[in-house]
């Protein structure tokens, strides 16, 4: 059998006792999936039969990339005495240890898994899923024997969708390599980066050139990959215009008179439900003390029916309970309940059927169409607000700092990885979708007024 070299990362990461989760976390090139392959082959050979490993990519495309690792690594060490079904992605190991390379994209996808169990659980290229609620449900399938440590490996690199949530979750809760508890999980982990410089089996400084080519115009995106640097902003879609200092505003106890008020809505029953009240200045301080440029928008409130511990799933209310909300927190301001929603709440949904729309109207809560255009101008509009709030001659869009599903969510959105000019859209993206809406918005101020970011 042929001797297998390590890299110092690899050799860090296997000297870790198998009682830790780990998120190998570093920048690209640094050896991570072969570490994942390291490890796998480690745990068959540890727990023979009683083995029972599963390695997921969010695409199947991406699954062939590590199983010509693992026929490398497991050829090397096994000869033909490890056997890998293409059919079913199954290595059956010598000692009857079993790993099965797997594909997890969406909820549909998990029953392929439920009410399996597998005693180490790999997930590559984590940072390809903007929400971590996929990869949290797969832990339920963690099942072995009292004596057998069961484990999750997590590997990723900055900058995808899931940047955000991982860097929150793995990244800044401790020093590299010191454990630390994670709250969700209720396991202890540990953050492992590794950089290619690291990396003795590539040649470094052709690598930096083909990083340095992939990135030219994306200076963020090129530090995250070369240094593993997850304090970069790079992916989040709002990154270069929202900035809390100058877009969070304190708490209002009510909206001036002179100020004109409606509603931002975006509808969900199973997806989150969000609405705004918005107030648009007519050049005057607010509640807060602060003075807003005439046109600026301010959210001073928010309505949002996310689950407590998911923010992209709804509570599943109904039109007339949300409406019942709506016009009780509407009550409370003192504001009426209409506004602006999407199209989508305005179409027939049958013959002789009305729509989303009427039934909210029928139930007291008025919605009417916000201005007619595609998202990437909607898009532009709200960018263009969020990067001018704070400039005292400029309307800019202004939150309330208790609006926390907006700030939970609108900062940490990704790019859309296909077009790069839109949002990604299986994020939790609602809020956003509201407040596009509310900027979209256009009625006259007054007889003097002129078209200001696009709208009146």
């Amino acid at each position: 059998m042929e001797t297998i070299e390590l890299n110092g990362f690899q050799q860090k990461v296997l000297a870790l006792p198998e009682e830790y989760d780990v998120f190998l976390g570093g920048g690209r090139g640094g050896g991570k999936s072969y570490t994942l392959a390291l490890l796998a082959m480690r745990h068959v050979e540890m727990y023979g039969d009683r083995a029972r490993i599963l390695y997921l990519r969010r695409t199947y495309k991406g699954l062939a990339d590590f199983e010509l690792i693992t026929r490398e690594l497991f050829g090397m060490v096994y000869g033909t005495g490890a056997r890998y079904n293409a059919g079913e992605h199954v290595w059956r190991f010598p000692n009857n240890g079993y790993m099965e390379l797997g594909q997890l994209e969406s909820h549909a996808d998990y029953t392929k898994y439920q009410g399996r169990s597998f005693t180490l659980l790999m997930v590559d290229e984590a940072g390809q899923y903007p929400l971590p609620d996929l990869l949290d449900i797969m832990r339920s399938n963690l099942r072995g024997p009292a004596d057998m440590p069961v484990r999750v490996v997590v590997a990723a690199n900055p900058g995808g969708p899931g940047h955000h949530w991982l860097a929150k979750r793995y990244v800044f809760q401790e020093k590299p390599w010191k454990p630390f508890h994670e709250d969700k999980s209720k396991r202890q982990w540990i953050y492992a980066p590794s950089t290619f410089i690291g990396n003795q089996f590539i040649d470094t400084a052709q690598y930096r050139d083909q990083l340095q080519s992939a990135c030219p115009d994306d200076p963020e995106l090129l530090r995250a990959w070369i240094d593993g640097d997850w304090a970069v902003n790079r992916g989040a879609y709002f990154a270069n215009v929202i900035d809390e200092n100058r877009n969070a505003t304190a708490p209002w106890d009510h909206i001036p008179e002179d100020w004109i008020v409606y509603l931002c809505h975006d509808f969900g029953s199973s997806a989150p439900s969000v609405t705004y009240i918005c107030a648009v200045s007519p050049g005057a301080i607010g509640p807060d003390g602060q003075h807003y440029p005439r046109d600026s928008i301010v959210l001073v409130d928010e309505l949002a029916t996310n689950r407590r511990e998911n923010l992209n799933a709804g509570l599943g209310w109904t039109v007339p309970v949300l409406a019942d909300e709506i016009k009780k927190w509407c009550l409370e301001w003192d504001v009426k309940p209409k506004g602006v929603a999407d199209d989508a709440i305005f179409a027939r949904t049958g013959s002789g059927a009305g729509s989303i729309a009427d039934e909210f109207r029928k139930e007291g809560v008025s919605f009417e169409p916000a201005r007619k255009a595609d998202r990437l101008t909607g898009w532009n509009i709200m960018r263009r607000l969020l990067a001018e709030a704070g400039k005292p001659d400029r309307p800019g869009l202004y939150i309330a700092r208790h609006c926390k599903y907006f700030w939970d969510t609108v900062p940490y959105l990704a790019r859309d990885q296909k077009r790069v000019e839109d949002l990604e859209s299986t994020g939790p993206d609602h809020a956003a979708d509201a407040v596009r809406y509310g900027c979209l918005r256009r009625e006259p101020m007054s007889l003097k007024s002129v078209v200001v970011a696009g709208f009146r």
